[in-house]
């Protein structure tokens, strides 16, 4: 299987991409070339092999959910720099 300018072009349609001839021409080139790639990569004897979903053998180490007791209010506040009761005061971003 190789790739043409045409399907190049086809491609670069569909992506919404612009392409000179000189760079059409490089793109295929590229293309071939990783298609010659991956048909060598399967050459490669697998046989025995279990397919793997990520190459490190981990699990997710999470740690333990432990509640706290949340700050008061008034810390929280303590060091905003405008406040109007018990909420942050901000400028108005929107018009």
């Amino acid at each position: 299987m190789s790739v043409t300018a045409k399907d190049v072009a086809y491609i670069a349609e569909l992506a919404r991409l612009r392409f000179t001839d000189d760079e059409k021409e490089r793109m295929t080139s590229e293309l071939n070339e990783i298609l010659l790639y991956i048909e060598k990569l399967k050459e490669v004897d697998t046989e025995g092999v279990e397919p793997l979903s990520g190459i490190h053998d981990l699990s997710n180490f999470l740690r333990e959910d432990v509640a706290f007791p949340s700050l008061s209010q008034e810390a929280v506040l303590h060091n905003a720099p405008d406040r109007q009761d018990r909420f942050f005061k901000v400028p108005k971003v929107i018009g």
